[in-house]
């Protein structure tokens, strides 16, 4: 067991990673917004922990101080909700694939500024991040806390009268509007709360690559990301964890594959390298036979009643 852990430790680490990335595009879609800015605030907040872990904080030691860590964290945070707010207010009254094509422009932004600041590294990017762990796996000390209290915070949010609005936003805009919901409060309520957990994610994650460049926040990761949510399922919070485990995992099972001997070299370097072009088919095929996703919430309806039945 301890050898599976220190042999894929990783993988397992970059999953729940994966995990929370979804919920911050599932919590926009809670509201209906199809927003891709994810990756930006992602990148942000790694940017500022690589910034403060290099420059700012002095430590003794070969390991990072955990408290640091949870600092860093804390900035990304708040740096990311307050320009969520500032984008939020003007972006989040267009709608459907005009809010999508202005969130990736927002993305693109970012990029552009981190490829030409000095701060940044330029297109080369911040190397030698201080490790707060001796070992991948041990990053669960923090990624399964974060999870867990994302997955119970959104859980919560589904029951009260916030998580109320906000479906009645997804439903029908107009009619929460006429009902005295202010559609645009919700929407930038829902983008905050998904920015500020992508900068939570992203602080945690420059630690864990030890490295951090402007290839971290592009439209590619948009793509993904968005894939997590589309595949795993858009109605219900467990969709993103399951899809963004999933296909988090499913790069490195391609690349098994392809590793099999006798296989055609063509077919090799299609399945270890056309990550993105499987992405977009699954999409697509996706969309076609299950609309809301894998996992739904009337699947989770009837597994609870299978569960319940005396056998």
């Amino acid at each position: 067991m301890l050898d599976f852990l220190n042999n894929y430790g990783f993988l397992i680490v970059s999953m729940v990673f994966g995990a929370i990335l979804g919920l911050s595009i599932y919590l926009p879609l809670m509201a209906g917004q199809l927003s891709l800015a994810t990756p930006g605030f992602y990148a942000l907040g790694g940017y500022l922990a690589a910034i403060l872990s290099t420059t700012v904080f002095k430590f003794s030691g070969s390991l990072f101080p955990l408290h640091y860590l949870l600092l860093e964290m804390l900035l990304a945070g708040v740096v990311s909700g307050i320009l969520a707010i500032a984008l939020g207010i003007p972006v989040l009254r267009l709608r459907g694939i005009y809010l999508a094509i202005a969130t990736i422009a927002f993305v693109e932004i970012l990029r552009v500024l981190a490829l030409n600041l000095e701060i940044t590294g330029g297109a080369v990017g911040i190397f030698g991040i201080p490790q707060p762990f001796a070992s991948p796996i041990e990053y669960l000390w923090v990624a399964l806390p974060l999870l867990a209290l994302s997955m119970l915070f959104i859980y919560r949010l589904e029951g009260i009268r916030v998580g109320r609005a906000l479906s009645a936003i997804r439903e029908d805009e107009l009619a929460a509007d006429a009902m005295g919901i202010n559609p645009t409060y919700y929407k930038v309520l829902s983008f905050t709360l998904g920015a500020i957990l992508a900068g939570l994610v992203g602080a945690v994650s420059a630690h864990f690559l030890n490295t951090w460049n402007s290839r971290q926040g592009s439209f590619d990761s948009s793509i993904i990301y968005l894939a997590f949510v589309l595949i795993g399922g858009s109605r219900t919070f467990v969709g993103p964890v399951i899809g963004g485990m999933v296909l988090t995992a499913l790069p490195e099972a391609l690349r098994g594959i392809a590793g099999t001997p006798g296989l055609a070299n063509w077919l090799a370097t299609f399945l270890r390298d056309g990550r993105l072009i499987i992405f977009g088919f699954l999409i697509v095929i996706g969309s076609i036979f299950y609309p809301q996703g894998i996992i739904t919430p009337e699947l989770l309806k009837r597994f609870q009643l299978n569960k319940g039945r005396k056998i």
